[in-house]
């Protein structure tokens, strides 16, 4: 089971990890200098729940930890579940 959800749409995005050595210019010195770059990923993250639907079904499905945080999915009705997420992607 994929961890992305079809609506929603959010990906792993692929970033750096930036190592800095020296004194900054503010605090006296000649400034910062880059000793090294790491490519890393920054995941989203998602949480397995049980979600309860208005026809009374129950399915354990990947969510956002944002999505729970907001309330997404407390109302179980899954046509206005539907609508929040695809209003939210515009």
């Amino acid at each position: 089971m994929t961890k992305i959800p079809s609506k929603i749409g959010n990906k792993t995005v692929r970033g750096n990890r930036i190592i800095r050595k020296g004194l900054p210019k503010k605090s006296g010195g000649i400034g910062l200098h880059t000793t090294g770059i790491t490519r890393r990923t920054f995941k989203t993250n998602m949480q397995r729940k049980k979600i309860r639907f208005a026809d009374g079904t129950v399915k354990r499905i990947w969510v956002r930890a944002k999505d729970l945080k907001a309330g997404l999915y407390d109302n179980p009705d899954k046509a206005t579940l539907l609508k929040a997420v695809a209003k939210r992607n515009g």
